[in-house]
């Protein structure tokens, strides 16, 4: 088996690449004032540095000599660059919180105070065909939950109601907020905010918006009562049968074989007893009705009631002609 030759060469006395040559067959430079001089300053040429000119670093990196005789690090604007600093969160931007961290807890985002409730408000308008629907959306306190549901409730009231699909959705829209509204009462009173909450004004039903809307449902109200009372009246007054004759106050009671004739239009009334032989005679009271199961015979006309004796039994009117 060949023997490998050694790691620098077939020498075992030459130097390596990149180093000067050592040993008394050496060259020598020349010394003395007739020695080529090196050229200085920024245009001097760079000695390349030796490949095993490093320092060793790691665990087994020589130590470095400390105390009052240890090189100093120079100092200013030469100085050379330390490690970099951690970095640092701009200035007024919060620090991204860890993935693991516990939340704590929200403040109301109108006033940052505490506690607060993740809620939606409704409202709606409504003009002739357009429709909108509006919603707001977040965490509020108790003050400014009810300051936004009595604003945007009081403006549905008056404003949702002129399309003809509003009137339906207007009433759900103000029922779906008394959803928020109970949570926002159930909440303490705000405290510890950045800013002043909210000014929840007036409740909702002593608002003049809430107003403006009753007064034409109070209107609308009063106008169906008296049209529901004029139909009464009105009813009873067509049930009246008329008297009979001129200048009458009281109808004749009609007998059993009188002969009539009616001087309105049917179905009105105005019965006048006549002969039966002249020939103004049109009707003739041919039986009277005193058991609900007893009829008049076809083609007979039923006399009112003010014709009768007692005012409760009718009377049958046959033609005579």
């Amino acid at each position: 088996m060949a023997t490998p030759p050694p790691p620098h060469g077939r020498h075992p006395y030459t130097q390596p690449p990149g180093r000067p040559q050592m040993g008394p067959y050496a060259p020598q430079q020349p010394t003395g004032p007739y020695a080529p001089q090196q050229p200085a300053g920024p245009y001097a040429p760079q000695q390349p540095a030796a490949p095993y000119a490093q320092q060793p670093a790691g665990p087994y990196a020589p130590p470095q000599p400390a105390g009052p005789y240890a090189p100093q690090q120079p100092a200013g604007p030469y100085a050379p660059p330390g490690p970099p600093a951690p970095a640092q969160a701009p200035y007024g931007y919060p620090q991204q919180p860890h993935p693991h961290s516990q939340p704590g807890p929200v403040g109301c985002q109108f006033c940052g105070a505490q506690p607060a409730v993740q809620a939606t408000v409704r409202g709606h308008q409504g003009i002739l065909y357009v429709m909108r629907f509006l919603s707001r959306s977040g965490v509020f306190c108790r003050s400014c939950g009810l300051a936004t549901y009595r604003e945007m409730s009081a403006k549905t009231l008056w404003q949702g109601w002129w399309s003809p699909l509003s009137v339906v959705i207007t009433p759900i829209t103000l029922l779906v907020n008394l959803g928020p509204r109970s949570r926002f009462h159930a909440l303490p009173a705000p405290v510890g905010g950045f800013r002043p909450s909210l000014d929840p004004g007036k409740p909702l039903l002593r608002r003049p918006e809430t107003l403006l809307i009753l007064i034409p449902l109070a209107l609308l109200a009063l106008a169906l009562t008296v049209l529901f009372v004029i139909g009464l009246f009105a009813d009873d007054s067509s049930s009246e049968p008329l008297t009979t004759g001129a200048g009458q106050g009281k109808a004749q009671t009609l007998a059993v074989g009188d002969c009539v004739r009616n001087d309105a239009d049917w179905p009105d009334q105005d019965l006048r007893t006549v002969d039966c032989g002249s020939a103004d005679a049109q009707y003739k009271v041919s039986r009277r009705l005193d058991a609900p199961e007893q009829h008049c015979v076809g083609g007979d006309y039923l006399a009112a009631l003010q014709y009768s004796p007692d005012g409760a039994t009718t009377s049958c009117l046959t033609p005579v002609r």
